[in-house]
């Protein structure tokens, strides 16, 4: 496996070239939801931009190891239990907070066809281990108890403000120390905040209390990937202060941390930033519900590099629809031509090949998705072009059946779309791909994966039947 990918690394402020700190490997840390509310569509733009890179990584042979946290004890957590639970005891009335909007947001994610986390921590399960990295931080003399409360010392920090690009004399400048705050310096952040009536709590070494924000990620991405690993990723909002608080105290506790920052930008409606008070809040069920196909969505993220903010809007996902027909006029084109001819024989095809390596390009230049997308659609439009022209090529139907499937395999492998599902359920390509593979895993006695194309036909609702003559038919279940 060649290391030809580079990434937009913020902690440089340049493209670096990806080179993971064990060959053939990737751990892969990705800050998840605060759950108090139903997922909107910026929490999916999100999830899906780190389940298009994660997808590329495993696509060109690596193992990923890939963990999204789940913050469930948070100020907003506690508003939203009071809101929606009234009278009942706040702690309990928190954790059915946590449950209800983590349940949606599994469910949303599921729904956009993005892949689950190996690993999913949440905070609470992590506060003995919390408790245990700020001892080790105090241990160190660049954390102090505070009546009550525990914060870091940024003036212990070693070169704050590097992910950030701040100088510390600027963010001191517009520091404060807000009421009930006991730290030194109105930069220092909080690590245990001491408890507040009947709010969740936990006993601790400084008394009853629950973790701060910052603290959670650098206990839970060393715990499950050590001290050192090789991507962080989260939106831009939170390259300061939240993450640049967890570069302080992991390097405070002495642990190397991430190596490769990632960000995305971050989404509007209209040109407007999303708010409950504009109107303009659109939730994943919400986008879901009126236009029933995630890959729309999916689409219109595609069209814009991860860096950059994107815009939705109404006409954009017109655009996408139609961009969506394109795959699916192909696929009944191709479909059509394998019903009237065989093509069983991978075959090499210099059209083929010349957008696949495109495509590639594109991906390894920093995951840049609007330049594969059009390297994926040129190669639609080239399978069309070829389709009419090359009636009288001997390999024809393969050359046509090769097309499809290199467009399915990067459309669904590394952008995680679902386009050919609907068509699947019409005994389409994918149908006929799979009969195809069945047929000649049989001829050459491969019982083992005929069994397998079997069942993942019986999965699509087809039931595979051998003729006398040996020949396959399909016939779907009733």
């Amino acid at each position: 496996m060649e290391d030809t990918i580079y990434i937009y690394n913020s902690l440089t402020r340049k493209k670096d070239k990806f080179v993971p700190l064990k060959p053939g490997q990737v751990k892969m840390y990705v800050c998840g939801p605060t759950v108090y509310d139903q997922p909107h569509i910026g929490h999916a733009r999100s999830a899906y931009i780190f389940d298009v890179i994660r997808r590329y990584l495993i696509y060109k042979g690596y193992k990923v190891t890939f963990v999204r946290n789940v913050t469930d004890v948070d100020d907003k957590i506690i508003g939203k239990a009071r809101e929606e639970y009234k009278g009942e005891d706040l702690n309990s009335a928190a954790q059915k907070v946590a449950k209800k909007y983590l349940d949606a947001y599994h469910e949303d994610m599921q729904q956009l066809g993005i892949l689950p986390p190996d690993k999913e921590p949440k905070a609470t399960e992590y506060i003995p281990a919390m408790q245990k990295f700020i001892q080790e931080l105090i241990k160190r003399d660049v954390a102090y108890a505070s009546g009550g409360d525990v914060y870091f010392d940024i003036k212990k920090a070693k070169d704050y403000g590097k992910l950030s690009h701040q100088a510390i004399e600027k963010m001191e400048a517009g520091a404060r120390i807000a009421p009930g705050e006991k730290k030194r310096d109105p930069l220092d952040f909080v690590l245990w905040k001491a408890a507040k009536e009947n709010e969740p709590s936990w006993d601790s070494p400084w008394g009853k209390g629950r973790p701060g924000w910052h603290i959670e990620c650098s206990v839970m991405s060393s715990d499950i990937l050590g001290d050192e690993f090789d991507i962080h990723g989260g939106g831009l909002d939170l390259i300061f202060p939240h993450h640049e608080n967890e570069i302080a105290q992991s390097e405070g506790a002495g642990k190397k941390f991430a190596r490769y920052w990632l960000h995305h930008g971050l989404l509007t409606i209209n040109s407007q930033k999303m708010s409950k008070s504009l109107g303009n809040y659109v939730t994943v069920k919400d986008f879901i519900d009126k236009y029933k196909h995630p890959d729309l969505l999916k689409l219109l993220f595609l069209s814009t590099h991860y860096l950059h903010p994107v815009d939705y809007t109404e006409e954009k996902i017109e655009e996408a629809k139609k961009s969506l027909e394109r795959f699916e006029i192909l696929f009944k084109k191709i479909m059509e031509i394998k019903m009237h001819n065989r093509a069983n024989k991978p075959v090499k095809v210099d059209f083929i090949e010349k957008n696949k390596n495109e495509f590639t390009e594109a991906m390894e230049d920093d995951f840049n998705t609007p330049r594969a997308l059009g390297c994926l659609f040129k190669l639609v439009t080239d399978t069309h072009k070829f389709i009419e022209s090359g009636k009288t090529d001997k390999e024809y139907a393969d050359m046509v059946d090769q097309a499809g499937r290199v467009i399915m395999n990067l459309s669904r492998e590394v952008f995680g779309l679902s386009l050919l599902d609907e068509l699947a359920a019409n005994d389409s390509l994918e149908v006929l791909l799979l009969l195809s593979d069945y047929e000649k895993a049989r001829r050459i006695k491969d019982y083992v994966r005929a069994d397998s194309i079997r069942e993942k036909l019986k999965q699509l609702g087809m039931i595979v039947e051998i003729m006398k003559d040996g020949r396959v038919s399909s016939r779907r279940s009733l």
